[in-house]
């Protein structure tokens, strides 16, 4: 079989700092990526040109918030695997090599994801905060979903996946996480995968402050209601446990 290729999705607002960090270390993956889509949300800095000086492609989006610039770079996107990280995001050397496995591997899987360490932060934050955010937020979401959630700093979804639920994602709500949505939108009849060894480096600047920790709970909140109003998490589950492939692009939910 041919290689697949993969299309890196990375949105940005104002963070030319980090964004230029996070591309450094694409640059040195063991398996290339055969294109970088840089979202640019209405920057106000030099993301863009830090975009173009790494080789990346830069969509514009102009309606605010991570899930419409989500959105559209996986709309741009042309490759068979749509990788996507945040501008925060240090991925290791193996990273793209490790992803590309997993679906080479299996190719009924529709989407992968992993975890990641917090830096910038002082080490028992990361240890202590940072783990317990990420071990509820994976138990939490995977009751409530019937399936493995995607992390939007460290996932992967082949691009049919992605043009099967295209359409059903939200793409204008600022207060929500995209990657909740697009994982609601997936659904229990899809192929998702999450894989403790994919691991990245995250910026630990959303574990500071109570403010920071009552506006990702809000946001989980409201993706939540909305992938409920379509479909319970009872319906969810009892399709799950049926192993029906209805409701998702795929056969059957991983994980």
């Amino acid at each position: 079989m041919p290689a697949l290729t993969l299309s890196v999705v990375i949105p940005v607002k104002d963070d030319a700092v980090a964004l230029r960090a996070c591309l450094a270390h694409l640059d040195r993956q063991t398996r290339p990526a055969w294109e970088v889509v840089v979202v640019d949300n209405g920057s106000t800095d030099d993301s863009a040109a830090v975009a173009v000086a790494h080789g990346a492609r830069v969509v514009p989006e102009s309606t605010p918030g991570i899930p419409a610039a989500a959105a559209a770079g996986y709309d741009a996107a042309r490759g068979d695997v749509i990788v996507r990280c945040d501008a925060d995001t240090l991925v290791p050397p193996d990273w793209l090599a490790d992803v590309a496995r997993h679906f080479e591997s299996d190719g009924a899987l529709d989407a992968v994801t992993g975890t990641g360490v917090f830096y910038d932060v002082p080490r028992w934050r990361a240890l202590l905060v940072g783990g317990l955010y990420l071990r509820t937020y994976y138990a939490a979401m995977h009751a409530a979903m019937a399936h493995p959630p995607l992390w939007g700093s460290n996932m992967a979804l082949r691009r049919t996946a992605w043009l099967a639920v295209r359409d059903r994602v939200n793409r204008t709500d600022a207060e929500s996480h995209d990657d909740v949505d697009l994982s609601f939108a997936l659904g229990p009849g899809a192929r998702l995968r999450y894989d403790r060894g994919l691991r990245v480096r995250v910026s630990g600047r959303s574990l500071r402050g109570a403010a920071q920790g009552r506006r990702r709970f809000d946001r989980a909140w409201r993706s939540l209601r909305r992938g409920w109003d379509v479909q319970p998490p009872w319906e969810r589950w009892a399709q799950r446990l049926r192993g029906s492939a209805g409701g998702g692009p795929g056969r059957g939910a991983e994980g």
